[in-house]
């Protein structure tokens, strides 16, 4: 059997030696309740702040403002839900065409459930928001602005920056960012930023670890009732060696961030030039789009047809996002970028980490131009 290559790291990454073998001693040694007054769950608890102090300093918030979770999914949906129902008088949501479904299925039911207004911003052939647009949408009772840094499908970089100085100075409501595909990738600046979603396993970290850094000054409700844990905004026995973890996760993430990233891009240069030489391939990406991230059609072949093909000849990759890789549908990042739908219905991403190499790249144009020649007909 041929080596099976992982370009499908958007969706979820291997786990980095030193995460793996932290957690594995922490699993052995911390397996009380963090919350027990006896002196084994006392010194979990201190060993858990610190961690939660550490993530802060690299954030460059207040240790208070870091709450643990299982990862974006909850953290994207607490901030949605936490915010709007700690004040019933506002009812409007802002957020864009192009969110990861954890948001659109949280404003949906928001919508739908709860009678709130939503306001779904587009995006240009960019990807990207234009701050125009938000600038339009902003009301009185605008209760909370969702808007992702990184998209994870096509790569695009919004101006999130500009975004949130906007947000703070022509309105009340409050800016939350999905930050899961921009940790280690994108320089964030969190002056402005009221509350942030941060997925480990993004990051070489483990699954069902994540955070949600809410400021001090937002309210909220939590979502997950329980005791005291999280300083009462997120209940539920705390799973203190993966909280512990999380530091080390995201110092390494923004450490290996730097220090590979110009090695990723000439990789991702490469592909893109070798995509371009398949005739009737279509690049979907921005070209400033976040490194790493290469999204492309082949219009003859469909998504589905296509990642077969490639998982036959030993390629692991995605169509859209992995939460909706069942789907059939065209990928509605691609149809809000302007895209038709056959070109929507047959994207792959393409997502590349350090781990990968230029040989990689070139074994898997060697297997696209042999799929598109036996199945492709334009």
């Amino acid at each position: 059997m041929r080596n099976r290559v992982y370009f499908d790291n958007a969706s979820t990454t291997d786990i980095h030696p030193e995460v793996l073998n932290s957690y594995m001693d922490l699993l052995k040694k911390y397996y009380v309740n963090s919350e027990s007054l006896y002196n084994e769950g006392s010194e979990i608890n201190k060993m858990m702040e610190k961690a939660r102090k550490a993530i802060a300093e690299l954030l460059d918030v207040h240790p208070s403002e870091i709450i643990f979770t299982s990862g974006s999914s909850e953290s994207n949906t607490s901030a949605i839900k936490g915010v709007c129902f700690a004040d019933l008088t506002k009812k409007h949501i802002i957020t864009t065409m192009v969110e990861h479904s954890s948001i659109m299925n949280a404003c949906l039911q928001m919508h739908n459930v709860f009678g709130y207004d939503v306001t779904y911003l587009p995006v240009d052939r960019q990807g990207k928001v234009h701050v125009e647009d938000l600038k339009k949408a902003l009301r009185n009772d605008t209760a909370i602005v969702s808007i992702m840094c990184v998209n994870n499908e096509s790569g695009a970089i919004n101006p999130i920056e500009e975004i949130a100085e906007i947000v703070k100075k022509q309105s009340h409501a409050y800016m939350h960012v999905d930050l899961t595909q921009a940790v280690g990738k994108v320089d964030i600046n969190m002056k402005n930023i009221d509350l942030a979603s941060i997925s480990a396993h993004k990051l070489e970290g483990l699954k069902g670890s994540g955070i949600l850094v809410k400021k001090n000054h937002v309210p909220f409700v939590p979502l997950i009732n329980g005791g005291e844990q999280e300083s009462g905004l997120r209940g539920g026995t705390s799973n203190a060696p993966v909280n512990m973890i999380f530091a080390k996760t995201l110092r390494l993430a923004l450490e290996n961030g730097k220090k590979y990233h110009s090695y990723i891009a000439s990789l991702q240069k490469h592909l893109v030039e070798r995509l371009q030489e398949i005739d009737g391939i279509e690049i979907n990406s921005p070209a400033d789009g976040v490194v790493g991230i290469v999204n492309f059609s082949y219009e003859a072949i469909p998504s589905e047809v296509m990642q077969n093909g490639l998982n036959e000849r030993g390629f692991m990759v995605s169509a859209r996002s992995t939460c909706a890789s069942k789907s059939t549908d065209p990928s509605y990042v691609l149809k809000a970028m302007g895209f038709s739908d056959r070109r929507a219905s047959s994207c792959i991403r393409v997502s590349l980490s350090r781990k990968n190499t230029i040989e990689e790249t070139d074994a898997f144009i060697e297997a696209l131009k042999e799929i598109t020649e036996h199945y492709g007909e334009l």
